[in-house]
């Protein structure tokens, strides 16, 4: 039975799979060191750019959607760092000085143009990074610019952009996937055409959380003002567990990074069971706090021992088999009547429901 949650994903170690994803519980190294601290295994770094990369934040930028007094959904119109990416070099140096046993990714996200992309990665991979996660993915703000989900949802750039970077570093690049596209396997395989050693999905979805009914407007609401933004939390996890799904099925040698709804060990479990090696939380850690990492892994640990795994690995995309098309199960289900009438057709209830006679001839061997 499965004593740890270690897992190795693309010759990295992770004591556990739990990550924190890019966002605000990673905006600096000293939130970064907390979560390594609460025993999280890996962490995300909030997405960074040069630093002539104009960006503003406004505030309010968070919107709860709530259940009765539960909270479903959580929506964000935070843009990447707005700190000098010189900022983020000298904090990813003391993040690797301090917790060299963990692993910690930075996320990228330039425009597109090679020579700022493969700055931007190249001085992260230096400053000690271990890995690269690639912004592909921001629903808002920087889409209006040609990146994120814009880049995103050309599965050409998201090629080229991660060919670049593969260029320019010698760690492993996942490309982080849109889920505001038709089809999510297209980019994600592009990714890999150009050298990706694997994905993350989700990114939140295009949303807008609600109309506040005090005066009308949407939230969140600024200078009397909203735009769209990013929907995640639970109410999203249907979703993302489709998706990470789908990414396992198109490709099962693709390592995957599921993100999307994660509230509690359950939900991380599913993400496992549908092809995840590891998992991403961002606004659980928001709304509950670093220490959940703590149930997560008691969690999954009693999981996988509850069903019999030796080790986590064994667990990643074992429900994948019981997926199927609509019209196959019309076929299952068909047989599977059919099976019955037959078994039904033998019993001694069933006799007498017809003439003697041809049950008796149903029944008869004619030697022909």
């Amino acid at each position: 039975m499965a004593d740890n949650l270690k897992i190795r994903v693309c010759g990295l170690d992770f004591p556990n799979p739990f990550v924190i994803g890019s966002g605000p519980p990673s905006t600096n190294a000293r939130i970064i060191c907390k979560a390594f601290d609460a025993g999280w295994g890996g962490v995300v770094a909030k997405t960074t750019a040069l630093t002539d990369t104009e960006v503003v934040n406004v505030q309010p930028r968070y919107g709860k959607l709530k259940s009765g007094k539960e909270t479903i959904g959580f929506q964000n119109i935070e843009l990447i760092s707005d700190r000098p990416f010189e900022d983020w070099e000298a904090d990813f140096k003391t993040v690797k000085d301090t917790h060299p046993d963990r692993v910690l990714i930075g996320s990228v996200m330039e425009s597109f143009e090679k020579g700022r992309w493969q700055e931007v990665s190249a001085r992260s991979a230096e400053a000690g990074c271990d890995a690269l996660e690639l912004n592909f993915s921001c629903p808002h703000g920087h889409p209006e610019r040609g990146m994120g989900a814009a880049m995103g949802q050309d599965p050409d750039q998201v090629e080229e952009v991660t060919r670049w970077v593969v260029e320019a570093v010698d760690i492993p690049v996942w490309a982080k996937m849109t889920p505001n596209i038709t089809d999510i396997t297209s980019p994600a395989a592009a990714a890999m055409r150009g050298g990706a050693a694997g994905v993350s999905a989700i990114n939140t979805i295009l949303g807008m959380i609600g109309i506040n009914m005090k005066n009308l407007k949407p939230m969140p609401t600024v200078e009397g003002y909203s735009t769209p933004g990013g929907y995640s939390y639970l109410a999203v996890k249907p979703i993302a567990l489709r998706m990470v799904a789908e990414l396992a099925q198109s490709n099962r040698d693709m390592p995957i990074s599921a993100i999307g709804g994660v509230t509690n060990s359950t939900d991380a479990f599913e993400h496992i069971l549908v092809g995840g090696s590891t998992v991403q939380v961002c606004t659980g850690a928001m709304l509950q706090g670093f220490d959940m990492v703590s149930e997560l892994s008691d969690g999954v640990l009693a999981l996988l021992e509850q069903h019999g795994f030796s080790d986590l690995q064994s667990a990643v995309g074992h429900s994948l088999q019981y997926f199927t098309t609509h019209h196959d199960l019309v076929e299952k289900q068909a047989e599977k009547r059919a099976l019955k009438a037959a078994a039904m057709a033998n019993r001694d209830t069933e006799w007498g429901k017809g003439r003697v006679q041809d049950e008796t001839q149903a029944l008869t061997s004619d030697g022909d």
